[in-house]
């Protein structure tokens, strides 16, 4: 079971083991895939280091009639009163495979257009405040004891009392379900946060926002400074960035997000403050396959897309964080004397709170200048760690007692890394080494 940390920033097991929210976006995962081809790709991620897998109940893509690979539906007649059995026999199939191999199951129970606004959905609104509770409690009780995280919302934002007052009972209804032990959130349209509609409800764990896909070097991390600031304090994570080989704003002409769009806004996040990050493939997360209907330009079928080349290097930003204290981490870009940055190639930075280690993300190679004088240390140890393969190089010591400019080892496209400064004295290991002990 896991629950938010002391401070409210992160989340943690009931042990008090730091939980790191490394998600992959599946949301058409029960409704496209059979049994073999669902264990195919649960292990692929599985492997690859993800700790959750975001996956919709009653799915976007006509979600209401379309069945799943064995014939059935989510709803009898479309009616949040009639749960068909069958497939949501074929969910808990899916859950167990995923809870076996460690893995967290981000279930949507719908997606946002069966509650409205529909927008460009092709479905009717079938969710209203008491369908939605009694929904929301079937599935509460039905996954009561797996690793479930509830993610309310997908794709919409509320505009209209009853939408709000349907969301509300449909959380209503999991918590009464399953005895508040899942933790919940809302996922919003792009552009927006949870936060922005729900950030006071009790219900509402912790906030999730949505970067989308418009623009290259989307500026999350001042997203996610938003919500890192809001009070009460609530952990706060991109739950939908830049999908790895997505057109960019939805028009090929415009190009692709490659891997190093995608590493950007993970480590962007990540150093702003975020619990975790969500990376998404295009070809994944709808499971296209060639001849069948492509929503998003999705070039490559699903079994080749698991196979892009961030799905395998996001393991290193968990790793990284993971090695080094972790419920210390707080944003900080005050270290900063300088910040070549330009076009959204911004240098980030973080660092623990009792100032024994900072990690600066340099987006783009480009030489910057950091204070080391604002740790609490007497020397620092360098060292530079590549997001691409997760490999650190030592970069020497030196006294904490001025600015001192680094430049990284690479610069240009395809060049971002980790500057590591740690208190020589604190014997850190190295950096995306084995996870600090807690």
């Amino acid at each position: 079971m896991l629950k938010v940390g002391t401070g409210g920033r992160y989340l943690m097991h009931d042990d008090g083991h730091p939980f790191f929210y490394l998600a992959d976006t599946a949301w058409t995962l029960f409704q496209r895939l059979n049994e073999q081809e669902t264990d195919e790709y649960l292990l692929d991620r599985a492997e690859k280091g993800f700790t959750v897998v975001q996956a919709v109940g009653v799915s976007e893509f006509d979600g209401l009639t379309s069945p799943n690979r064995s014939g059935h539906v989510p709803l009898y007649d479309s009616d949040p009163k009639r749960p068909n059995e069958a497939y949501w026999r074929h969910v808990d199939w899916v859950i167990e495979r995923a809870d076996a191999l460690g893995l967290y199951i981000a279930l949507l129970p719908t997606w946002g257009d069966k509650v409205g606004p529909r927008g460009w959905g092709t479905e009717d609104v079938v969710f209203d405040p008491e369908n939605a509770r009694s929904f929301g409690q079937y599935l509460g009780e039905r996954y009561r004891e797996r690793s479930i995280i509830w993610v309310l919302g997908g794709d919409r934002n509320p505009e209209t009392d009853k939408q709000y007052r349907t969301w509300r009972a449909m959380a209503e209804g999991l918590g009464a379900g399953d005895g508040g032990r899942g933790l919940k959130t809302f996922h919003p349209q792009g552009g927006a946060s949870s936060a922005q509609f729900f950030h006071t409800d009790e219900w509402l764990d912790y906030n999730m926002l949505q970067s989308s896909h418009g623009v290259r070097n989307v500026e999350n991390y001042a997203m996610i400074a938003d919500d890192y600031a809001r009070m009460p304090a609530k952990p706060c994570l991109d739950g939908e960035a830049c999908y790895e080989d997505h057109p960019v704003n939805w028009k090929p002409e415009n190009g692709y997000f490659d891997a190093h769009d995608v590493r950007k806004t993970a480590y962007w996040s990540l150093f702003a403050g975020a619990l975790g990050h969500t990376y998404g493939a295009n070809g994944v997360f709808q499971f296209w396959t060639p001849g069948t209907p492509n929503q998003f330009g999705a070039r490559l079928h699903w079994r080749a897309a698991l196979g892009l080349p961030a799905s395998s290097q996001m393991k290193h930003a968990r790793a990284l964080l993971e090695s080094r204290p972790y419920f210390e981490r707080v944003p900080d870009d005050s270290m900063l004397r300088s910040d070549p940055g330009a076009g959204g190639q911004h240098t980030r930075v973080c660092r623990a709170v009792d100032g024994s280690y900072a990690l600066v993300y340099s987006p783009s190679g480009a030489p910057f200048t950091v204070d080391l004088g604002l740790l609490s240390v007497g020397r620092v140890a360098a060292h530079w760690y590549d997001p691409r393969t997760g490999e650190a190089t030592a970069a020497g010591t030196q006294p904490a007692e001025s600015t001192s400019e680094w430049t990284p080892p690479t610069s240009g496209a395809d060049s971002d890394w980790v500057l590591v400064l740690d208190d020589e004295s604190r014997g850190f290991g190295p950096p995306g080494g084995p996870p600090e002990p807690h």
